[in-house]
């Protein structure tokens, strides 16, 4: 399988930090200007950090990088943590960088594409946005943690999140709320 994955300027940079050490996919990593900022600002982290996470680092400003393009096939793309804003410019079709592109290619060539949503509270145009996108066969899906598992730090809450995610684009083993209750 192969994951684009975008980091937005968002709040919540370590659910998609503990999502690219998770997912075992070819995963390729777009970083937004602010994404990078709010990755320091809360992780501490720079890409440099991630690389070992991912195939390939893409600069958000490329439009010349080949995910700009229908023709080089991906899986799926996961934007974690996304802003409202970066939602509202997919939801208008404006595709001005390289994340807001691939995700008008997801949408165009009916690829998964989830939005994990970082923003609250939610506007009426936020809400009629994320809307549309459903509508359009995206899955929105705002950055909610489980308590189920009774997460003891912030890490295993952003790990419990990251394997809804990654159960959502079908990967085997990723946690269930009561696996025994199948039995």
């Amino acid at each position: 399988m192969r994951v684009i994955v975008g980091m937005t300027g968002a709040s919540g940079a370590m659910f998609g930090v503990e999502f690219l050490r998770r997912c075992p996919a070819e995963k390729f990593l777009i970083l937004t200007k602010w994404g990078r900022v709010v990755l320091k600002e809360e992780t501490g982290l720079t890409e440099h950090h991630l690389a070992e996470h991912v195939k390939r680092s893409f600069n958000d400003e490329d439009l010349s990088a080949p995910f700009s393009s229908g023709s080089t096939p991906f899986d799926a793309l996961v934007i974690l943590p996304c802003s409202a804003s970066t939602m509202a410019k997919i939801t208008c079709g404006l595709a001005d960088t390289l994340l807001t592109r691939a995700a008008a290619v997801a949408l165009k060539e009916r690829r998964k594409m989830i939005l994990c949503l970082r923003e609250t509270p939610l506007s009426t145009i936020a809400l009629e946005q994320a809307h549309k996108l459903s509508q359009a066969g995206a899955i929105v899906m705002p950055v909610s943690p489980q308590f189920y598992h009774r997460p003891q730090t912030v890490e295993e809450m952003a790990g419990h999140f990251a394997d809804r995610v990654l159960s959502l684009l079908g990967v085997e083993g990723a946690l269930a709320w009561k696996p025994e209750a199948l039995e």
